[in-house]
């Protein structure tokens, strides 16, 4: 799986052009899509700046020598290039398998144009297998954790190995709904952006123009999708 992800990561890189303002995502697939923009920074003399969508992704891009701004210091996203959990027939995504959903969705949405970078065992025909993570406000989360559960949504905390929350990057929590089967994306995407507690839920609709799919011997592009 590692070659997918590697593939899919360096046929991206060759998206980015001279003087872009580039998004960068989060996640194992991004973790190679860094190192081949680094190379070519480094190679072919590229300036970009890049805005990040976890730390962990500003401080890899950093170190390889690529320049990190937060998205307040930029007047525009050119291009945003990031991974994600499942990607449906119609292009529908889920996304926060790291707990960055928000930051992503904030940057995804600041941008001209999304790409998502998978390997081939991401593309699914209906989303759901993959649990739908929300942020949560810690404040009355157990009431909310509550009212997911009477919904039917099969809510579970993400905890670590001590049984501690998990903590987003704004000090949250992570709730995932283990769902199986979405079989109407937009209308959960709808009764969730309406409950009060949580902060962002891990629906990505109508949002790729682009997906790079990466394959043990090849790389396949599926161009021009909301275009």
């Amino acid at each position: 799986m590692a070659q997918e992800k590697k593939n899919a990561g360096k046929r991206a890189a060759e998206f980015v052009e001279d003087q872009m303002t580039v998004g960068l995502g989060t996640g194992s697939t991004v973790f190679y899509l860094v190192e081949a923009l680094a190379k070519r920074v480094k190679n072919e003399t590229l300036n970009i700046t890049a805005v990040a969508t976890s730390s962990r992704t500003a401080e890899l891009a950093q170190k390889l020598g690529i320049t990190v701004k937060s998205l307040d210091e930029v007047d525009h996203l050119d291009l945003t290039i990031d991974g994600a959990d499942e990607i449906d027939a119609n292009f529908q995504g889920i996304k926060g398998g790291g707990g960055a959903q928000t930051l992503e969705k904030i940057v995804a949405c600041a941008s001209s144009k999304n790409i998502w970078i998978v390997d081939e065992f991401k593309m699914v025909y209906k989303l759901g297998n993959f649990g739908l993570p929300l942020e949560v406000i810690p404040f009355g989360s157990k009431e909310l954790f509550a009212r997911l559960k009477r919904e039917g949504l099969k809510p579970a905390w993400r905890l670590d190995e001590n049984k501690e929350h998990v903590l987003t990057h704004n000090h949250n929590y992570l709730i995932d709904l283990r769902l199986g089967l979405i079989e109407h994306p937009h209308l959960l995407a709808n009764w969730l952006d309406h409950q009060v507690g949580i902060v962002e839920h891990g629906l990505f609709l109508d949002v790729v123009d682009t997906v790079v799919v990466g394959k043990s011997e090849k790389t396949e592009v599926i161009p021009a999708i909301r275009r």
